[in-house]
């Protein structure tokens, strides 16, 4: 597939992982609507290539996200305002669906894993879009903010949902009534992210994970893995993951993939499975329906 154009971002394949640079270093990567349109485009493209294995997402320059663009002023979250108009098409009835939710629905979604390489501030909507990201490094370097009531608002992008889930409701209460921004360590204390490491060891880290993924793994296993993770975590009961793992592990039983990993194994050679996302993913969600937004 052709490297898709962005004016937000930087996309890049290499070798079977997918980089996503949010790139407005000028303005630390502010969020803005074209960059929400770009990020849910972006991981069209990543779920849509089968040469993507993983993706990582990281930030230019000193930031990864300093939050929202407030270049608007105090109307930046007034979404009647006219800077706002761009977002008509999220509107249903007399409600904008919120930017950063759209982009965290659509990262939990996706078909490949996601790992974030934080390599500095990620506040507000920076902080949130990581965390329907599967595994997140931080560099030592990095600062985050849940910085929401320190600006009148409240969290967006479905955090009320993930981040308790991370970290815990004690942790994500504090962090959101509090509205301060904290660093790297409590960050990894807390449980947000899985390790630190030094600027320049940052991005390596973050690919050598990708690659410990694209290199030994069966790609449609991980995407069906993803989805058993991601969504059991708001099941309510595990009857709901039993019928999903036995459609999971009947269907990938009989695969070339399960036939690959055994004689991979046993020949002690690296495998090469067959199927692909694109054409083998099973559906194992008799009973799943997607709620809708009203």
């Amino acid at each position: 597939m052709g490297a898709p154009k962005f004016e937000t971002l930087l996309y890049d394949v290499r070798d079977g992982v997918a980089t996503i640079t949010l790139h407005r270093p000028e303005k630390l990567n502010a969020f803005t609507a074209r960059m929400m349109k770009e990020l849910m485009e972006a991981f069209d493209n990543t779920d849509a290539d089968d040469a993507v294995r993983a993706v990582i997402v990281t930030g230019s320059g000193r930031a990864f996200c300093a939050g929202a663009d407030l270049s608007g002023g105090g109307a930046t979250f007034d979404r009647t305002s006219p800077q706002a108009l761009e977002r008509e098409e999220g509107k249903v009835g007399e409600i904008y669906r919120d930017g950063g939710g759209r982009v965290s629905l659509r990262i939990y979604d996706s078909l490949k894993p996601v790992i974030a390489a934080v390599n500095g501030a990620a506040v507000g909507v920076g902080a949130t879009m990581q965390l329907p990201m599967d595994i997140r490094l931080a560099s030592t370097d990095a600062k985050f903010g849940f910085v929401f009531a320190r600006r009148g608002i409240t969290p967006e992008a479905c955090s009320s949902w993930f981040l308790p889930r991370l970290v815990g409701p004690q942790t994500a209460l504090e962090w959101c009534f509090t509205g301060r921004v904290f660093g790297a360590q409590e960050a990894l204390d807390r449980g947000l992210v899985r390790s630190l490491h030094a600027p320049e060891d940052l991005l390596p880290a973050a690919t050598a994970l990708a690659r410990e993924i694209a290199d030994n793994t069966a790609p449609v296993s991980v995407a069906l893995s993803r989805q058993l993770i991601w969504r059991m975590a708001g099941a309510t009961h595990p009857m709901y993951a039993h019928m999903a793992d036995s459609r999971a592990i009947q269907s990938r039983g009989s695969s070339g993939d399960a036939k690959e990993g055994v004689t991979s194994f046993l020949e002690k050679r690296p495998p090469a499975y067959p199927d692909k996302v694109s054409q083998d993913l099973p559906d194992v969600w008799e009973h799943w329906d997607d709620p809708q937004f009203r």
